[in-house]
C-alpha cells in the first residue's frame, strides 16, 4: 500500500481499534483445544453481544436445526469459525458504521454490503460450503475502505466515494490508483488485518474487486464468489433496467461456473435476509422492491432458454 496513503488512515484514526471483548475472544478460539466454558465468558463481558450472537444463531442465514436458547448451545451448534464471524461482523459494522457518511449515503452502503453478504454466503452453499462463513463476512466487509478512505482522506477521496451511490457504477480500482495510489480493497484488506482475521480472508477482500483473479487458493476462490455477490447486490440495491440487470447478474454466475438456476432460486430469499440482518446489525436500510423484479426477470430468461 502507497505509504502516505496508510500514514494519513493512521492519522485519522479512521480504522477502529479492536474491543477488548473481541481481544479475549480471539485469544481463546486460537487455542486448539479451547473450553467453550472460556469462550461464554469472554462474550459474557458484554450482553449485547450475547443477545445478538442468539438472534443470529437463529436468523435463517445462520440456523441451526432446533432453536438455540443459551449462549454455550449457540457456540457448540455454531462452532468456532462461524461465531467468529457473527462476533467480528458485529462489532466492525458498529465500529465502522458512522465513518464517512457526510460523503456517503450509510443507508445504501449498507444495504449494498448486506446484500452482497447473503448473496456470497447463499452462493457457498452451493460452490464452496466449507468457506461459506467467511465468504459471508469478507462480503459483508469488503468495501469498508470506501468509508475509511472517505474519512481520512477527504479531498483525495471524496469524489470517488459520493459515487458508491444508486446509479454511480462500480468504483474504478484503476481511479483510486491514479488519485490516491491504493484501492479501497486494499485498505478494506489492511483493516481486518488490524483485527487479526486469518490471511486468506484478507487476501480475499483485497483481491475481490479483481476480475482477472484465477482460483489458486482459499483466498483466491473466496475473492471471485465476492466478486460475483457484489456485482449481483449491486444490481439489486438499485432500480435498473431489469434486462440490464439480469445480464450483468448473467455474467457474474459466469464468472464462478455457476449455472443461473441457482441465482434465480436464491434471489427469492435475499430480501428477507437482509432485513433480518439490518435489525439484528441494528443498520437501518429501506427495504427494496428490486430483488422480486431481478429474479422473475432471470427465471424468465432459463425459461426462454429452455424452451430453445
Amino acid at each position: 500500500m502507497n505509504p502516505n496513503v496508510a500514514a494519513a488512515i493512521r492519522k485519522s484514526a479512521a480504522v477502529p481499534s479492536i474491543p477488548q471483548v473481541v481481544t479475549r475472544f480471539l485469544e481463546v478460539i486460537q487455542d486448539p483445544n479451547f473450553d467453550y466454558d472460556d469462550v461464554v465468558k469472554a462474550l459474557s463481558a458484554d450482553a449485547g453481544t450475547v443477545s445478538e450472537v442468539l438472534r443470529l444463531a437463529n436468523s435463517a442465514l445462520f440456523g441451526v436445526s432446533r432453536k438455540v436458547t443459551s449462549l454455550k448451545q449457540a457456540l457448540t451448534l455454531l462452532g468456532p469459525r462461524r461465531t467468529r464471524s457473527l462476533v467480528l461482523g458485529r462489532y466492525l459494522v458498529e465500529a465502522v458504521g458512522g465513518t464517512g457518511t457526510e460523503l456517503i449515503d450509510r443507508n445504501y452502503f449498507w444495504r449494498r454490503c448486506l446484500a452482497s453478504a447473503v448473496i456470497g454466503a447463499r452462493l457457498a452453499d452451493d460452490l464452496c460450503p466449507r468457506l461459506r462463513d467467511e465468504i459471508f463476512l469478507s462480503a459483508l466487509l469488503a468495501d469498508v475502505g470506501v468509508t475509511i478512505l472517505a474519512q481520512a482522506m477527504p479531498a483525495e477521496y471524496g469524489p470517488i466515494a459520493q459515487t458508491y451511490a444508486p446509479h454511480g457504477g462500480p468504483i474504478s480500482p484503476e481511479v483510486e490508483e491514479h488519485a490516491i495510489g491504493t484501492t479501497h480493497a486494499e485498505v478494506s484488506a489492511m483493516v481486518l488485518a488490524e483485527w487479526s482475521l486469518p490471511d486468506p480472508l484478507c487476501e480475499a477482500v483485497r483481491l475481490s474487486h479483481d476480475s482477472t483473479v484465477d482460483v489458486v487458493s482459499e483466498g483466491t476462490h473466496m475473492a471471485r464468489v465476492i466478486n460475483a455477490a457484489d456485482r449481483i447486490g449491486r444490481m439489486l440495491c438499485e432500480i435498473p433496467d431489469v434486462a440490464k440487470a439480469a445480464d450483468e447478474c448473467t455474467d457474474a454466475m459466469a464468472f464462478v461456473n455457476a449455472e443461473l438456476h441457482l441465482l434465480a432460486r436464491i434471489l427469492g430469499d435475499v430480501e428477507k435476509d437482509v432485513e433480518e440482518l439490518a435489525q439484528i446489525l441494528k443498520i437501518d436500510v429501506i427495504p427494496s422492491q428490486v430483488y422480486t423484479r431481478i429474479a422473475e426477470a432471470i427465471r424468465e430468461r432459463l425459461a426462454a432458454g429452455a424452451a430453445t
